[in-house]
């Protein structure tokens, strides 16, 4: 309730790939503080809209310049250098962290101590937000936990590096990708790999974000006798997932509910 939050990007965008628009300028001018996912992963499109917006406090290095990444041990953090021949790799790690509930305790700590910064006279207030949303995410966290025991070690197939954290932590096991490196297109030869790895491990579960064209998948699963999951990685990607907590909800119910038909 002390708080104004506006989100630049959509839950149904890409968000390597957010479309800029001129009234992101102004919501970043007026700005007090600026939640930065990091980890690189709004480099294309979030530093030009900070040089318009001309608000230093929300500039890199500014008191209200938040990085949510920093703290996060990050997975898939490369061990050599990176080029493009290697596809949309980021050097720092994959920044889709969030995707794990003991992650988004960490965030809600971070945004809880920058608030407090910011507004000391609230500091109490945002401290007891803060504990009431872990009371209740470590609530949920059991209960997701709990839901997806009969699952753990199933084998999935997903679109893009979206989710080493969401499977990591609910113990399922990506054994490809749609894409033949991240950010890159399908290839009919990578595909027909992909089936016949499918067809090997007997996956029948692809797991693919909303923002991608699902005639691949579709093409995909028609030959593996799979299912395509629009799986969301971010909360706004459906109209009634509208919180984390929700996020989660949603994509957890449609993956037991597919992981359950294919046994």
């Amino acid at each position: 309730d002390k708080v104004k939050v506006t989100s630049l990007a959509r839950g149904t965008e890409d968000p390597h790939f957010v479309d800029a628009r001129p009234n992101h300028i102004v919501t970043l001018n007026k700005a007090d503080v600026l939640l930065e996912g990091g980890a690189e992963l709004e480099i294309g499109w979030l530093p030009p809209l900070l040089n318009g917006a001309r608000n230093g406090k929300i500039l890199t290095g500014g008191r209200g310049h938040v990085v949510m990444s920093d703290g996060i041990r990050l997975l898939e953090v490369p061990v050599t250098p990176v080029d493009r021949s290697m596809g949309d790799v980021h050097p720092l790690g994959n920044p889709h962290y969030w995707l794990d509930p003991d992650n988004g305790r960490r965030i809600a700590k971070g945004i809880a101590d920058k608030l407090s910064e910011m507004q000391p006279g609230e500091a109490a207030y945002f401290q007891q937000r803060y504990a009431d949303f872990n009371q209740r995410l470590t609530a949920a966290e059991k209960k997701w936990d709990d839901e997806m025991k009969p699952y753990r070690g199933s084998k999935v197939v997903s679109y893009h590096k979206s989710w080493p954290n969401f499977a990591k932590h609910f113990g399922l096991d990506v054994v490809g990708y749609i894409e033949p490196r991240p950010g890159i297109p399908p290839t009919p030869g990578h595909t027909l790999e992909l089936i016949q790895l499918m067809k090997r491990e007997n996956v029948k579960t692809i797991m693919v974000e909303p923002y991608f064209d699902l005639k691949t998948p579709n093409s995909i699963a028609a030959a593996t006798g799979g299912q395509v999951l629009v799986m969301l990685p971010s909360v706004g990607g459906q109209k009634e997932v509208t919180d984390y907590f929700k996020l989660f909800d949603y994509d957890l119910s449609l993956l037991m509910k597919t992981l359950q038909a294919s046994r």
